[in-house]
């Protein structure tokens, strides 16, 4: 399983993701629920993305046997950073001058998302699926900045190989779970070492070290997810769903004290918690071409290792949206995804305290800590806009198209007396498709 996996784990390392929508996670899995703001949990948007937003809906579809889909997302991410002041790790050590004089840009700003699922209808009331999906991930490369930006050049990639199986027990309810299968890669790619100011000796002070990358590092792990559907005649729909944290380890990633001494154990491990989630939704269906849902989901991150060590914050994240069929063949679809960003503008920060972070050698100040955030991990979109479509070019194949815009979203942090200040700016485009069979 770990050989298949880490195959399907290799499309995605090819093309490595910056995704940073609701937090690091995509707003919706497949087209259909990204055309509508990423709702699928109160109300059925298509088979594949049930598998993952809920699987109770698995044996609503009215579906031929089995359905097939492939498809992928085109996703196009602007970053831009400015910084002024400095950067400091370890209380007592030579701060570390980094000024942009100016907003740069990262250059990691096109990126391929492979995505495929397969829906088995045993019968009227059992379904089965399984999806294999890239779901989570974030970076920025700023290496052609270098040294303003710490040579900072981070991608983190997640995804799930998800099998799912439902039951649906009467007429109004079904109940459906799904494995989550998790494989993750991580490289926090900063580099930089600098002298006091004042030194003007070529070889760096081994302390004033803020981060030596062990290059990327992977894990596997496993997670999994409860979804209950609820349908009232096909007119009133709601859904309950939970998915438990994947706890993952990626080893050798960060040099946090730059030990050169013993280059054995140069590299440090980093836990990072991929964050529980629970959703609840509804969704009317007023005419019999026109659907309206709504979902609101609550993600983790403060309680999970890595993020929450990071001090990133939880997550309320609303999502309307809405399908309207003016011909047989064709569904329009539009949406509104909303969740304040985890990563959150503050003043005064500390650059003196000392932070604990497991398995890193070195503390760090509170403001080092969001600066590193907001440099190497900006996951800072807030406000989503979505278009889509679902055109039926036969009875037995159709293809569902996606369009996602993340507005523009700016966070800043400032040190104490406004030494130093931080800031970073993000927008996002990003296309996707869908080509589904049913035989």
């Amino acid at each position: 399983m770990k050989k298949k996996l880490a195959v399907l784990g290799s499309l995605l390392a090819l093309a490595p993701l910056a995704l940073a929508t609701n937090g690091d996670n995509l707003i919706g899995i497949g087209p259909a629920s990204r055309g509508m703001g990423g709702i699928g949990t109160g109300m059925p948007v298509g088979p594949i993305d049930s598998i993952f937003r809920n699987p109770g809906w698995l044996p609503y579809y009215n579906t031929k046997k089995f359905f097939v889909s492939f498809g992928g997302i085109l996703f196009m991410p602007t970053v831009r950073v400015s910084s002024s002041g400095y950067i400091q790790n370890n209380a007592g050590d030579t701060p570390i001058p980094v000024s942009t004089n100016g907003r740069v840009k990262s250059r990691a700003d096109m990126f391929l998302v492979p995505e495929v699922g397969i829906v088995h209808k045993i019968n009227k009331r059992l379904a089965v699926g399984i999806g294999a999906f890239g779901v989570s991930g974030m970076g920025v490369d700023f290496r052609d900045k270098n040294p303003v930006l710490a040579n900072m050049h981070t991608t983190f990639q997640f995804m799930r190989l998800t099998p799912a199986i439902a039951y649906k027990i009467n007429k109004i309810i079904s109940v459906g779970v799904a494995l989550h299968i998790a494989w993750g890669s991580l490289d926090m790619g900063a580099e930089l070492c600098a002298d006091s100011p004042a030194d003007t000796d070529p070889i760096p002070e081994a302390n004033n070290c803020w981060n030596a990358s062990g290059g990327q590092s992977q894990d596997f792990g496993i997670g999994a997810s409860i979804g209950i559907a609820l349908n009232f005649g096909d007119f009133i729909y709601g859904g309950l769903y939970y998915q438990t944290p994947v706890s993952m380890k990626y080893k050798n990633v960060f040099n946090s004290d730059n030990d050169m001494i013993d280059p054995n154990n140069r590299y440090e491990d980093l836990k990072l918690q991929q964050p529980q989630e629970v959703a609840f939704g509804v969704g009317v269906k007023p005419l019999e071409n026109l659907k309206l849902g709504l979902d609101i989901r609550w993600i983790d991150w403060s309680g999970t290792n890595g993020y929450g060590d990071f001090d990133w914050e939880n997550q309320w994240v609303f999502a309307v949206g809405v399908e309207y069929t003016p011909i047989d063949n064709l569904a329009l679809r539009a949406g509104w995804n909303y969740g304040k960003s985890p990563i959150r503008s503050k003043d005064n920060l500390p650059v003196n305290d000392q932070n604990n972070i497991p398995d890193l050698a070195a503390p760090f100040s509170t403001y080092s800590i969001y600066w590193f955030n907001l440099v190497g991990f900006p996951a800072i979109a807030e406000h989503h806009l979505t278009l889509g479509l679902n055109w039926k070019v036969t009875p037995n194949f159709d293809i569902d198209l996606s369009y996602v815009y993340a507005l523009s979203n700016t966070e800043t942090a400032t040190a104490i007396g406004g030494a130093a200040e931080v800031s970073a700016k993000m927008y996002q485009h990003s296309i996707g498709i869908g080509l589904n069979w049913s035989f």
